[in-house]
């Protein structure tokens, strides 16, 4: 079954993507009550004000804009060097209302998709950002997901679902879904099973990951998608007993792939080996 909303994978269904999302941050951020800013969100140490901050420090800093440097206190959430940064920019704003920080959010937010829907841009041209150098269709990729997820955080800390079935969720679910071999070997599933996703929707898409041994030569195991509809490249599904089925829906196995959601507390049904879906499920974290 291929993913319905198909995920964009062009510049421009890119871009569009990265302005609706932030764009529908910027909606939920002009709403929001003094203490709305306050509230805690899903993504760990983060307030709702602090989601805003990152986003607008983010894209700020990719339009060549430079923060003043700030200490960064030891907080719990910070486990590595490259989320310390991320936090810099956070901190730099926290000292400001919450008014403030949406007011530079829809100035930079405005220049960002101006610059970005300029007709002339080469989407393969290597660029340097705060995350490395990569070809631009790569960054905005990243940053159409990067948005999208903190508009969820915000809109689960704030209690207002929505933009489940955006570009952003399908381009988040096909990272996700395109990470999913490595996923399954780093959960130890054996030579000869295969692991089926099944997402119910909004954004719909069935996948599966069959694992086999190396060839000969070859150090193993190996994993490799497989198509849906029951038969790949290399043969059948396996018989009940080697197929794990795992069923969840968008806002479930975007919630976890985030790292925003425990396992425990993820809604999802398994027809298969309970064991193996539930290491599948603790490596599918993406954005560690």
């Amino acid at each position: 079954m291929p993913m319905h909303p198909a995920a964009p994978d062009d510049l421009a269904g890119l871009v569009d993507s990265f302005a609706s999302s932030i764009n529908a941050l910027i909606d939920l951020a002009i709403t929001c009550h003094a203490d709305d800013f306050d509230k805690p969100t899903d993504c760990p140490g983060w307030t709702v004000k602090d989601q805003f901050a990152h986003v607008a420090a983010t894209e700020s800093r990719l339009l060549g804009r430079t923060d003043p440097d700030v200490e960064v206190p030891d907080h719990p959430h910070l486990r590595h060097p490259r989320a310390r940064a991320i936090e810099a920019g956070v901190e730099v704003r926290r000292s400001r209302t919450g008014a403030e920080v949406v007011e530079e959010l829809k100035r930079v937010a405005a220049a960002r998709i101006g610059r970005l829907h300029e007709t002339d841009l080469d989407p393969d041209e290597t660029v340097v950002t705060p995350m490395g150098e990569m070809p631009r269709i790569e960054l905005v990729r990243r940053r159409a997901i990067d948005v999208w997820v903190h508009e969820q955080d915000v809109r689960h800390a704030l209690g207002r679902p929505g933009n489940l079935d955006a570009a952003g969720a399908s381009i988040f679910c096909q990272r996700v879904i395109d990470a999913l071999p490595q996923i399954v070997l780093d959960s130890g599933v054996e030579p000869g099973k295969v692991v089926m996703i099944e997402l119910t929707g909004p954004v719909v898409a069935r996948t599966g990951v069959r694992v086999e041994r190396a060839p000969e030569g070859e150090t193993g195991p190996v994993a490799s998608l497989m198509f849906s509809g029951g038969v790949d490249e290399t043969g059948p599904i396996p018989v009940i007993g080697k197929t794990t089925s795992i069923q969840m829906s968008t806002d479930a196995f975007t919630r976890r792939a985030a790292g925003r959601r425990s396992v425990d507390d993820l809604h999802y049904t398994v027809h298969g080996d309970q064991q193996v879906a539930r290491e599948v499920l603790e490596n599918l974290v993406v954005t560690r």
